[in-house]
């Protein structure tokens, strides 16, 4: 990968990948939880991206199957594409805690929390 930051879609996609094999309607799921509700990929989206990570061979085909007459796919983290995503998550530890330290504050609390 570059040294350009990472696309978020991206991001969610690999880390909902992170621990487990899903298939493209648990992968949707997965990216509302992990954003909090905050984004809410479509299926074109999801499954451009899903071709787009396939190609970069960031994540592989786990598993096919037919469920209801339609094919079913899982998909499943490569380790490459484990690799890229340990390098983004350090990538933001490293600015998180760089804003938090600009900051004067060991934890930011989110707005509207209690004093």
């Amino acid at each position: 990968m570059t040294e350009r930051a990472m696309q978020e879609s991206t991001l969610l996609l690999l880390t909902a990948l992170a621990d487990a094999p899903r298939h493209g309607y648990a992968l949707i799921g997965e990216v509302d939880a992990i954003s909090g509700g905050r984004v809410r990929m479509r299926t074109g989206t999801l499954y451009g991206a899903l071709d787009r990570l396939l190609q970069q061979e960031l994540i592989e085909i786990a598993a096919e199957e037919v469920v209801d007459g339609r094919a079913r796919r899982t998909y499943a983290l490569t380790a490459a594409g484990r690799d890229v995503l340990a390098v983004e998550a350090e990538r933001l530890r490293t600015v998180a805690a760089e804003a938090q330290r600009r900051l004067g504050t060991a934890a930011v609390r989110p707005r509207g929390a209690g004093a």
